[in-house]
């Protein structure tokens, strides 16, 4: 990326930035490194987990932790974590890129390896004084112990604060007294480190810890009740944990008193963005298998491949993984650009990944909710593929499905998300951190104005539909100014126009990821530009969904007469794309090509 743009910048930016096709990243620039272990985690995964897929259904919690201990030697486990404490301190590209290729086949290890990596190991990498650096972490990152991260209660999910799991200061002061319960916790069954947040005393925010179930004075005071039995993730340990009068030394507190609530945020949106890199593998996987499905199964004398109705599922199924793969890969070398930046100027390596993640905090949610609502459509598609098959145990769609729906309750509901995305860009609007005002004002200035009815040159590659991204980010700011200017500070009870702002951010971000892929990397008459202008129209017409479901919400009369008149100006296209003949170029490549 230019110095220029690393400077500037912002989380949430692109919202009012023309941003250049030559400083977005995407998977077809993966160094000779990244590509090696790329290829390794692929190969790993289809030679142990593949054949073995059945003993995940079946629950099998023993195999799963072997996996993870064969990850862990081969240094999968400690890709985040620096050198210096055991690990190998890639960059934030190639921790996704680790997370994607590994997490593709069963949910139960996704769910497994997420944990461990993410929320298990980072707090203490990010949080951690020196000392408990030097304790935790080389273990975790070679899979000698396995991490937990200890945050929901019976009565605090979305509100984390609201826990009830107390801690209090022993009469020596050598050690917190920590009495309580969280439940949902995976990898319970095998973790020995947990990370835990507990109330001290009667504060208003809870506290981080962290601790070895092996090294406590007392092992009967941290209790599991039995394994869960879930919908899917079936060979994901998850169980609920009991604190009982749990004894842990006052140099185990983690970062600051006080301070766990900030500490759970940072490790949700570090979760928030791998976990969309977890469903990319699977949405490819289940893709290839509806493919080679598709074109061995015949029906009236030919393969089922050949039907339209198959033909538009294949195309969008194929156009989804493009998208989700360009969104996922901008913002994660967008983070470690930012972490780079930071470290160039000063900042020791654990604030920087803090600021860094924390600036695309927006991008995290964005992509959470985007890439896990498409991976269950995915595979909902993929038994719909299969037919009456798709319905039965012995194919690969039905565990998919079962699995691809935790995606999208945790690391935060998509719901929660959603309005947290939004509401996150408001704050940084109401902080002067971003000026969202100045384009919005612009935009209602022009709404008042005399369109132009000047036919643009749209000859260059991508003009037509770089443009109309460039209106799309006009229709967020029409709606979401207009509605910030009605109700001021009680936005935040609007959920209802909340999810609908939501939805339009959602859609703007993820179609310009395409467009700019696939300007930068691949030809007019290519596949790859035919994915990113199919997702763009379909992008477009949930946009006007949405945007006019919020209009109707809050505008009356004149106002709402000209937002949905502006609503149709900006989402016109001068050149309207033939959608059935992009689809049908699509489902030809790949049913051709035979995979993704």
């Amino acid at each position: 990326m230019s110095d220029t743009l690393n400077k500037t910048l912002k989380g949430g930016e692109f919202l009012i930035k023309e941003i250049p096709a030559q400083e977005i990243f995407s998977l077809e620039e993966l160094s000779e490194e990244q590509k090696m272990l790329r290829d390794s985690a692929k190969e790993f995964i289809d030679r142990e987990v593949v054949p073995q897929k059945e003993r995940f259904e079946k629950k099998d919690y023993a195999f799963t932790e072997e996996v993870m201990r064969k990850l862990g030697e081969m240094g999968m486990l400690g890709i985040a974590v620096p050198e210096e404490y055991g690990g190998l301190g890639m960059g934030f590209v190639t921790t996704m890129l680790a997370c994607d290729y590994i997490s593709g086949v069963t949910g139960s290890l996704a769910t497994a390896y997420g944990a461990h990596t993410g929320i298990g190991t980072l707090p203490i990498v990010l949080y951690g004084t020196e000392a408990q650096k030097q304790k935790y972490l080389p273990d975790l990152a070679t899979g000698t112990k396995f991490g937990a991260y200890c945050l929901t209660e019976p009565d605090a999910g979305s509100d984390a604060n609201s826990g009830k799991t107390k801690a209090k200061l022993s009469e020596d002061r050598k050690h917190y007294i920590i009495n309580g319960q969280k439940m949902w916790i995976s990898n319970a069954g095998f973790a020995d480190t947990f990370t835990l947040f507990a109330k001290i005393d009667d504060d208003k925010n809870i506290t981080g810890f962290v601790i070895n179930r092996s090294e406590l004075e007392n092992p009967g005071s941290l209790t599991f009740g039995e394994e869960e039995h879930k919908l899917g993730i079936r060979a994901s340990s998850t169980r609920q944990v009991f604190f009982n009068d749990m004894k842990i030394p006052v140099e185990n507190l983690l970062g600051e008193r006080n301070n766990g609530f900030k500490i759970a945020l940072n490790a949700l949106n570090v979760g928030r963005i791998k976990l969309a890199a977890a469903c990319l593998d699977a949405q490819r996987r289940i893709l290839n298998h509806s493919i080679q499905y598709s074109n061995e199964r015949k029906q009236f004398g030919v393969s089922i491949s050949t039907f339209g109705a198959i033909r538009k599922k294949i195309a969008e199924m194929a156009t989804g993984v493009f998208v989700s793969e360009a969104g996922s890969y901008r913002a994660a070398k967008n983070i470690e650009d930012k972490i780079n930046e930071l470290v160039a100027g000063g900042l020791d390596h654990q604030a920087a990944e803090l600021k860094g993640v924390e600036e695309f905090a927006v991008e995290c949610s964005i992509l959470k909710v985007f890439v896990s609502d498409l991976a269950q459509h995915t595979a909902d598609e993929g038994i719909q593929v299969y037919g009456g098959m798709g319905f039965s145990e012995d194919t690969p769609m039905e565990g998919a499905w079962r699995d691809s729906r935790i995606s999208r309750i945790y690391e935060g509901t998509n719901e929660i998300n959603r309005l947290l995305a939004v509401g996150m860009l408001i704050k940084r609007a109401m902080k002067g951190e971003l000026d969202l005002l100045s384009p919005a004002m612009a935009i209602s200035k022009e709404l008042m104005g005399i369109p132009s009815f000047e036919v643009p040159d749209y000859s260059a590659f991508m003009s037509e539909e770089k443009a109309i991204i460039a209106n799309l980010k006009k229709v967020f700011l029409m709606v979401s100014g207009a509605a910030l200017q009605k109700y001021m500070m009680d936005i935040e009870k609007q959920q209802h126009l909340l999810l609908n702002a939501s939805e339009i951010l959602n859609q703007i971000y993820m179609a310009e990821s395409a467009i700019l892929r696939a300007e930068k990397h691949f030809s007019p008459d290519s596949v790859e530009a035919a994915m990113a202008q199919l997702n763009l129209y379909k992008a477009v017409e949930k946009i006007i969904v949405a945007a006019k479901e919020g209009i109707v919400s809050f505008a009356e009369g004149d106002e709402q007469r000209m937002m949905l008149s502006g609503l149709r100006r900006f989402t016109k296209y001068t050149n309207h794309p033939n959608v059935v003949a992009l689809t049908e170029k699509i489902a030809a490549h790949y049913i051709e090509k035979g995979s993704y």
